[in-house]
């Protein structure tokens, strides 16, 4: 991934920042969705701001923050098209690249440190989705998620 969107709520926002330097280091273009500060705000709002830019083809993938992950996770995976994952420790960042193809990296700054988020994101952004076996579910997903779309009459 060349190209990423970065949100993340206040609680978020020092650790977003450490983050957003870590790519500028490796080279990695970031489009900052906010927040820009440490004053309270809500998560979806930034979710939202960030699965909008993935969905939209502006970027190649992005990068949530919150408290746990979670409440910014679950608020991404609204949009169809997101396959948002949350991570704590980075197996689960590399495989939910190689097997699951998700777009968007959720971790919460509360529950990981500035090092061993670095390292999440580095395994979650050099991984590469396999196909193969792989693609048929990631397909199967893409179908529920079409089913449960409101039919427009």
């Amino acid at each position: 991934m060349k190209k990423i969107a970065f949100g993340c709520d206040h609680v978020g926002f020092i650790l977003k920042e450490e983050i957003l330097t870590h790519l500028a280091a490796k080279g990695i273009e970031v489009i900052d969705k906010g927040t820009w500060s440490g004053e309270r705000t809500d998560y979806p709002r930034y979710a939202s701001a960030v699965a909008e830019a993935v969905v939209a083809g502006e970027v190649d993938g992005g990068i949530l923050i919150c408290g746990t992950g979670v409440g910014i996770s679950i608020t991404a995976n609204k949009f169809p098209g997101i396959r948002a994952v949350v991570c704590s420790e980075t197996y689960s960042a590399q495989l939910s690249r190689q097997h699951n193809n998700t777009n968007v990296l959720a971790f919460g700054s509360r529950v990981v440190g500035l090092e061993l988020a670095k390292m999440i994101v580095d395994c979650w952004l050099s991984a590469e989705f396999e196909g193969g076996r792989h693609q048929t579910r990631v397909a199967a997903i893409a179908d529920i998620e079409a089913q449960q779309r409101p039919q427009s009459s």
